[in-house]
């Protein structure tokens, strides 16, 4: 007996990103260019530390979403996350009221977690002693804390689990979530992934590493993804939510759908815990596996979200496994990053970066690689340089690459692309 595999489709997004609160003002900032990079060092101690730029989320209150009791006990990071699904559930237009919420599952993808709890009680234990510890500081540091928060605010009693694997978390959540729903474990699925790091400590770790870009006199201009000059990534916060659903359960209920995301690939470098590949070969394994899921040929792909850090050896490992997997093909392919505008995300970076791979489905419109100034011989594809262009959409991918050599691959089709 075969197995049957559901089709799994997007009915609902929500993200809050340095470019502001809600899709429809990052895809707004997206399209116009916008840079959501700043100084920070008025709200970040930056003593000693060289890059003094950062991209945080603007006028975000979380008492818009939560009660003031919650907003004491949970970490920024799932703060976000808690009003990234509010957006994403409200988008969907799903009646919980009308579900069977043990079969709603929750998967969320993060690279560190609630870190600032992590020091702000470790500093009360050496200055005020044991007791003065908070008995909601393990609850409120713990990677998993925004997935269990969600399933708390809403009652889902489905599959709930957190996903930590660098940079490329969120969309490990979002692939694994896909799975769930195609075996026909759940018919819906909250998912992506969330990040706010923006303390001293993880400024300073990252610095040491040479990973940051230093470019603070002119802090808009410093995330310039496969540009010559590029020096560094740009520490970002935010957090993107999706709901995912299965086709029968979306159609249904008369849901829209943004896509399908039809297909899910991994691998590991093992090669280096911080440097990539250089040859991108386990970028390239990871894209294939994800077309070959699909079921879809590479000479279907109209577009690439790139992972595009904006790091030297990054978007040039990147490159070339694009040149690698799609041969002289790869030159006709649009490639743009949008951590040009928000900074690298982390944790949330995969899952917001899928919203806007599916807006570019929505609105015929790619977003642009801003920045990119100077050609750089080692990355020569179509950047989508500085302005969004028009284009119709109909396969995608979307790269997610982390520190520990994590890498993973989506593809999202337009509904009723694949037979």
């Amino acid at each position: 007996m075969v197995e049957r595999r559901h089709q799994v489709v997007i009915t609902g997004v929500g993200a809050l990103t340095p470019l502001g609160i809600g899709v429809k003002r990052f895809w707004a900032g997206l399209r116009a260019g916008r840079s959501g990079v700043r100084r920070v060092d008025d709200l970040v101690e930056l003593e000693g530390i060289y890059s003094k730029i950062g991209a945080p989320v603007p006028d975000f209150d979380p008492l818009d979403y939560l009660d003031r009791k919650r907003v004491r006990h949970l970490g920024r990071s799932t703060q976000l996350a808690l009003a990234a699904a509010t957006l994403a559930l409200a988008d969907a237009g799903l009646k919980l009221e009308a579900e069977q919420r043990e079969r709603i599952g929750v998967i969320i993808g993060t690279g560190i977690g609630n870190i600032e709890s992590i020091l702000e009680n470790h500093l009360k234990l050496l200055q005020q002693g044991a007791r003065r510890v908070s008995p909601f500081f393990i609850t409120t540091f713990m990677p998993n804390a925004a997935p269990s928060e969600i399933s708390l605010q809403w009652g889902l009693g489905g599959p709930n689990y957190g996903i930590v694997s660098a940079c490329a978390s969120s969309s490990h959540a979002l692939g694994a979530a896909a799975e769930l729903i195609r075996e026909g474990r759940t018919e819906i699925m909250i998912t992506g992934g969330t990040e706010s790091v923006m303390i001293a400590l993880a400024y300073a770790g990252f610095d040491r590493t040479q990973a940051l870009s230093r470019r603070n006199d002119a802090p808009e201009r410093a995330s310039r993804p496969f540009d010559a000059e590029r020096d560094g990534f740009v520490i970002g916060e935010g957090a993107g939510v999706l709901i995912l659903e299965s086709r029968e359960h979306a159609q249904a209920r008369g849901a829209h759908c943004y896509a399908e995301l039809a297909g899910y690939g991994m691998s590991a470098d093992a090669h280096h815990v911080t440097a990539p590949d250089p040859e991108g070969q386990g970028a390239r394994r990871a894209m294939a596996a994800a077309l070959q899921q699909a079921n879809l040929s590479t000479d279907r792909v109209d577009y690439i979200n790139a992972h595009g850090t904006s790091t030297p050896l990054g978007d040039a490992s990147e490159t070339a496994a694009i040149k690698t997997l799609f041969g002289r093909r790869a030159y006709e392919i649009p490639v743009s990053s949008t951590k040009s505008q928000i900074g690298h995300l982390m944790g949330g970076s995969g899952a917001v970066e899928a919203i806007a791979t599916l807006m570019a489905f929505e609105e015929g419109l790619l977003p642009p690689t801003i920045n990119y100034e100077h050609p750089d011989p080692e990355c020569d594809l179509d950047y989508v340089p500085n302005q969004a262009r028009p284009a119709q959409v109909r396969v995608a991918l979307s790269n997610s690459f982390g520190f520990g050599g994590h890498n993973c691959a989506l593809v999202f089709c337009d509904i009723g692309t694949k037979p």
